[in-house]
């Protein structure tokens, strides 16, 4: 926390700098980050990469003029505040951007200690040896499943970030969070049979991550079954997605309440607020203050307060996720989801889930005479003006209420506006990374094969 506070102080000095060139109002954003991460392959290091470094970035508001400059900590920070005001001065005006009110920022004494409770940060620090290691037994115990033929690769690592932001409306805060992970990725089959699969984990802990045997394991597990898939009869089916998947779904549905596809009228839900977009089984939550999950903060990038929500209540559409600049827009107040990126700010989620359900997959999947057990897609077939959704999928297909035989080269198609309303959550979630969702079943999905 110490290297936090030195650059605390540095993001001060430039907002006084800056003020002091001509700036009306400002901010500076000061990102840090130290990583670590080891490659295997067959037992022998591939790759092994090491970075780390601060980045400045200084945006400056001269009425509705805005202009930002990106630097390290080796630039002249005087040169650095005067060129951006000499920017901010030429540039076009946009009446939406400014800092955040002031009213809504995090003035929290307690700050600090708040921040610390949320458990974002792990100080150990694993040398290379120890990441080797955890990669290979990866890789080892992957190998071991019979079945498997060969290792694509594994992987181990470590990472730290840290976030700070000063503003000239009175604003100071910063954050750090650390980050391990481990992975394995398998072959099984020979020459024209051959499938893969994977499989990792990522933790802010490094005693939170699962065993190291347990991931490769499952990585073969996962490979063998996929072995000799068949293809299916064209139709509407419908489809159980696993929970590797299932978040990708919902992100779908993140991106189409985003206050700047709102304000850019580039969603397909822009016009559906307080409406129903989903089954009445959908809840949506976006919540910044669970412990140890790698969304969390208590502030934004703008430092406004941040606060748990509902974007979707009993599938009923609550709110946008907004930034200061969307908001004005639409004539609306932030809910403190800036995200700092480039020269701005954009709308974004923390920790953003669909509630579990009540049924198991393993209920669900029984109560289907037949249908698309969906393990991976392929593609970016996703239109967000109209929603429709196309993708490559491979999977395995149920039949008569049971897991059948593997099935790929089949494409899965619908509208996301139908999906969501015929979707159903099981009670399966888990959290992995910044958007979670369990199994969830959706009705009337096209799914095509021969």
């Amino acid at each position: 926390m110490n290297e936090l506070k030195s650059l605390e102080a540095e993001a001060l000095n430039l907002v006084r700098l800056a003020k002091k060139a001509g700036a009306d109002a400002c901010d500076v954003v000061v990102a840090s980050g130290n990583s670590l991460s080891i490659a295997v392959r067959d037992g022998v290091v591939e790759n092994n990469n090491r970075s780390e470094g601060d980045s400045f970035s200084l945006r400056a508001f001269c009425g509705k003029k805005m202009a930002s400059v990106n630097s390290n900590t080796k630039s002249d920070p005087q040169k650095l505040a005067e060129r951006v005001v000499a920017m901010a001065k030429v540039s076009p005006e946009d009446p939406f951007q400014g800092l955040a009110d002031q009213n809504d920022l995090c003035t929290d004494p307690n700050l600090h200690e708040k921040i610390e409770a949320l458990e974002l940060f792990d100080d150990f620090v694993p040398d290379v040896g120890m990441l080797e290691k955890l990669a290979t037994n990866c890789e080892k115990s992957g190998l071991a499943v019979n079945g498997v033929t060969k290792s694509m690769g594994a992987g181990a690592g470590w990472s730290t970030s840290g976030f700070v932001l000063a503003t000239s409306d009175g604003f100071t805060g910063s954050y750090q969070r650390s980050g391990f992970y481990a992975s394995a990725s398998l072959v099984a089959g020979e020459g024209g049979s051959m499938e893969r699969d994977y499989d990792y984990d990522s933790k802010i802990h490094f005693s939170d991550l699962r065993d190291a045997e347990d991931i490769g394991k499952l990585a073969g597990e996962r490979t063998v079954k996929r072995l000799n898939p068949k293809q299916v009869k064209s139709g509407s089916f419908p489809i159980v997605v696993d929970p590797r998947i299932s978040p990708g779904i919902l992100q779908n549905l993140v991106s189409a309440i985003n206050g700047a596809a709102i304000t850019r009228k580039t969603s397909f839900l822009r016009d559906k607020m307080g409406e129903a977009v989903a089954n009445s089984a959908i809840n949506i939550v976006d919540d910044p203050h669970m412990l140890r999950q790698p969304g969390s903060k208590l502030f934004d990038g703008e430092g406004v307060r941040s606060e748990k929500f509902e974007l979707v209540a009993n599938g009923i559409l609550q709110t946008w996720i907004l930034d200061s600049a969307a908001a004005r827009e639409l004539e609306l107040q932030t809910n403190g989801r800036a995200s700092r990126s480039g020269s701005g700010t954009n709308p974004a989620t923390t920790n953003c889930y669909i509630k579990a359900g009540h049924q198991s997959p393993e209920t669900i999947i029984s109560s289907i005479t037949e249908g698309l057990f969906l393990t991976e897609t392929i593609g970016h077939g996703v239109n967000m003006v109209t929603g429709d959704f196309s993708k490559g999928a491979s999977g395995f297909w149920i039949k008569d209420g049971e897991i059948a035989f593997p099935v790929a080269g089949i494409t899965i198609a619908g509208n996301l506006a139908d999906m969501f309303l015929n979707m159903t959550p099981a009670n399966d979630l888990e959290f992995k990374q910044r958007t979670n969702a369990p199994t969830l079943l959706i009705e009337g999905m096209t799914v095509g094969g021969t």
